[in-house]
């Protein structure tokens, strides 16, 4: 067979892989097409699609944790080095040094890592590089020649049937891995809510752990829930080694810790002593925890005075790896001046665009006195009887300073509304000003009359979840689990902020002024992960307070970058600076935290307005868009443009159209393309064929319907040159094309269906055609008179 007519998979199978193997590569270092994304959720309206994901033809592990070099594959009908510029996109984000080309004839190699004399060279088949030779160069490009080899090439926990980490967490893991390898003590790892923080550093502290380069380990998070998920989850495999740190260890009468585990999970506040009892953590020697893990830890480890400080100081000698998807950097406190810059970072918008995170809608309400103000008449009184102070009220003192009863339940309305436009049932969390506004968005909420059987069937359909009320904290693990059903809807102050892991938060509600960056990135988190088979393919963001104007600071989902002016003046006196360490040894909020100095919150004053009505007056509706920016394009215009982009001219779609062998590509194509079908219907019309609404929605073609198209074939009368079985066969096809369109007459299953299943066995329909080469050319034939244009 001539070179030029095998397929892309052939050459792999017959060229590619068997130079591999010459070379000395083993079947376990070799992956091909490896999917290393999913492909972004585009989202309109209530549709949403998945685009293209990656995949990269060849990845070569020199160990098994560890990715080195990666193959592009093309047919012989392309050069060498046709598809080295794809695999060099691919390399980047796979962060893999060596990068090769292949039609069969050849490789083109590119060096990323600069360590061979050439960037870029041809090789023969036969030249390829060993797995010894790329790994010695690997070694030299991350300065790794004199480090513990056993450590580098550790395995990763497997558990047959278990998940294995994504690209980058493997990543993740491998930066971490190679520096502590060189001799670093602190590192900081920052990767998205959602990204699978815990995950990764389990495989961290496992490889390390099963290395013996450390052997006991100390786990440091901020949320009771989050370090009992973690040892039943994440951690499970650490088994009978591993405790939960808390005074049960301690022993009554000798005052002494229990030191027979190895891996330690400790709440900060709990581990932390107070004027009644002494520091938890003193009781270890200094030198007894290896290594010290600290999640959130922008949130105590980033300010030199905070209370949480003193944990790491006491543990100085251990290595420290800080995780977090928020490194605070500000002039006062900074991450990067504890831990040095990050090893590995990974972004919502990178998360996004791999298709592993939820992308989301943006809301914007404004109600009228929100955006007006509201002045109170001389000398009048609140609902107490206090004489309110005359001046304008704006959103800054909404719920703070001054309340109104009917915004509350205009909001109230307008969230609820929203739910039952679509599923009532979507999880919701609701962040208010301060836990009084939680308690009455709560009752507005519950009292709204579309909410009315939901709450009279279960009444934590409604429930304000917030550090001060044991009932709604008690409900916290209920609302995080995608299996249970209630709550829907949490009123929150501060608690459900930041360590809530709400996989099926479908809308997140911002009621509250917002001016940490900080804050506004753990919030926003509520809502990023994907979990499609609980139908969550996006999240909604419904903004009353203008808090999402965040997205358009430049920092909001970029690299953290140290302050220029951090470390040149002290912070002012009186300021709450470590507003998250307050808190219960559950490590929950109990009271009204806010950004505000300790004496504002002492004198402020609240007025209570009951008369004063609140109306929509302006709504705003953007997504994000494949390019990680917030636009307002109608579906119809995005539909469109995607469509005018996936096909630059009606000859282009026409040509490619009739090439396609089966139609079911062309509807793959347009989804990677980010397409969502649904909405060309909806555009068009449910009646009309894939072609014509392509042809219509991007080149305003006169469409026409699948039955107008069958009928036309008919009146031909084209299928007198078959036999009567095989007529009968072709006029139901059209029938059923008619009704259900294209891509269910080329499916042979569909000679299992009525009528067809009447007439006979599909092996004996496809005979009356001749045999299934003829059945198949016949459905091509009939494909060509569907669109053929004569006068259509």
């Amino acid at each position: 067979m001539n070179k030029k007519d095998l397929s892309e998979a052939d050459i792999c199978d017959r060229y590619i892989t068997p130079a591999l193997y010459d070379a000395g590569w083993k079947k376990g270092q070799i992956r091909r097409e490896y999917s290393f994304t999913d492909g972004q959720m585009i989202v309109r309206g209530q549709m949403a699609v998945r685009g293209s994901g990656k995949r990269a033809d060849y990845l070569l592990y020199y160990p098994a944790n560890q990715p080195i070099a990666v193959i592009e594959a093309k047919d012989n009908k392309h050069s060498v080095g046709a598809g080295i510029q794809q695999a060099l996109a691919y390399a980047e984000a796979l962060k893999v040094p060596f990068v090769f080309s292949s039609n069969g004839d050849a490789f083109l190699f590119h060096d990323k890592s600069g360590t061979y004399a050439q960037i870029e060279q041809q090789l023969g088949l036969n030249a390829f590089p060993s797995p010894e030779e790329l790994w010695q160069h690997y070694k030299q490009w991350q300065d790794l020649q004199s480090v513990n080899q056993d450590l580098l090439t550790s395995s990763y926990f497997v558990e047959i049937g278990g998940k294995e980490p994504r690209y980058y967490q493997q990543l993740a893991v491998n930066r971490t891995i190679e520096a502590i390898a060189r001799g670093q003590r602190r590192c900081l790892l920052v990767m998205a809510t959602g990204a699978g923080k815990t995950y990764t550093v389990f495989n961290i502290i496992w490889r390390l752990w099963k290395t013996k380069v450390v052997k006991r380990v100390l786990f440091l998070a901020d949320r009771n829930a989050l370090v009992d998920q973690t040892i039943i989850n994440d951690f499970r495999p650490f088994g009978e080694v591993m405790t939960k740190l808390d005074r049960r260890l301690v022993d009554n009468e000798t005052g002494e810790i229990t030191t027979a585990y190895e891996i330690y999970l400790g709440l900060y506040q709990a581990i932390i002593g107070n004027e009644e009892r002494d520091n938890l953590y003193e009781k270890f020697d200094r030198d007894f925890f290896d290594l010290v893990v600290i999640d959130e830890c922008h949130r105590g480890s980033a300010a030199d005075d905070s209370n949480w400080r003193q944990v790491l100081d006491y543990f100085s000698e251990a290595i420290q790896v800080g995780l977090t998807a928020t490194p605070k950097e500000t002039k006062y406190v900074s991450n990067i001046d504890y831990f040095g810059e990050p090893i590995f970072e990974y972004s919502l918008k990178q998360g996004i665009e791999d298709g592993f995170l939820a992308p989301f809608r943006r809301i914007q309400v404004g109600l009228d006195k929100d955006l007006e103000g509201w002045t109170p008449e001389a000398g009048e009184y609140d609902d107490n009887g206090q004489l309110i102070e005359e001046r304008n009220y704006n959103l800054l003192d909404y719920d703070r300073n001054i309340t109104f009863g009917k915004r509350t339940q205009r909001v109230a309305e307008y969230v609820s509304q929203f739910l039952h436009d679509g599923d009532p049932m979507r999880k919701t969390i609701v962040f208010c000003e301060d836990i009084d506004h939680a308690q009455r968005m709560r009752e507005a909420l519950a009292n709204v009359t579309l909410n009315r059987g939901f709450v009279l069937k279960d009444h934590r359909y409604v429930m304000r979840i917030t550090g001060d009320e044991k009932e709604g904290k008690a409900q916290i693990d209920n609302f995080i689990n995608p299996k249970e059903t209630y709550p829907v809807i949490a009123t929150t102050s501060k608690l459900m902020t930041t360590g809530i892991d709400a996989q099926t938060c479908h809308v997140i509600v911002l009621d509250r002024r917002i001016q940490s960056l900080t804050e506004f990135k753990q919030i926003i988190g509520r809502g990023t992960r994907l979990r499609p088979d609980y139908g969550k393919n996006f999240f909604t963001i419904i903004d009353f307070r203008n808090a999402t104007q965040l997205f358009d600071d430049p920092d909001w989902d970029g690299p953290p970058i140290q302050d220029e002016n951090f470390g040149t003046e002290s912070q002012p006196t009186g300021t709450v600076v470590n507003t998250e360490a307050k808190g219960n040894d559950d490590g929950e909020d109990v009271g009204d935290n806010d950004d505000r100095t300790d004496t504002d919150l002492s004198v402020r004053i609240k007025y209570r307005v009951g008369r004063q009505e609140f109306e929509v007056a302006k709504e705003r509706v953007s997504y994000y868009n494949k390019d990680g920016q917030l636009t307002t394009e109608s579906l119809k215009d995005y539909t469109r443009r995607t469509v005018s982009e996936a096909y630059q001219s009606l000859d282009h779609f026409l040509k490619k159209w009739n090439e396609a062998d089966r139609k079911q590509a062309i509807v793959e194509e347009l989804k990677g393309h980010g397409v969502i079908l649904e909405a060309l219907e909806d555009m068009v019309g449910k009646d009309y064929d894939l072609f014509d609404l392509v042809c219509h929605v991007a080149f305003d073609r006169p469409p026409l319907t699948r039955k107008e198209r069958a009928d036309k074939v008919r009146k031909r009368d084209v299928f007198a040159k078959y036999g009567a079985t095989a007529c009968i066969v072709l006029n139901a096809l059209l029938d059923k094309y008619a009704d259900r369109g294209i891509i269910a007459i080329e499916d042979t299953t569909v000679l299992q269906l009525d009528p067809f299943a009447k007439l006979g066995t599909p092996m004996e329909l496809v005979r009356s055609f001749g045999n299934k080469q003829q059945y198949k050319a016949a459905i091509r034939e009939l494909e060509s008179l569907l669109y053929e244009n004569r006068g259509a």
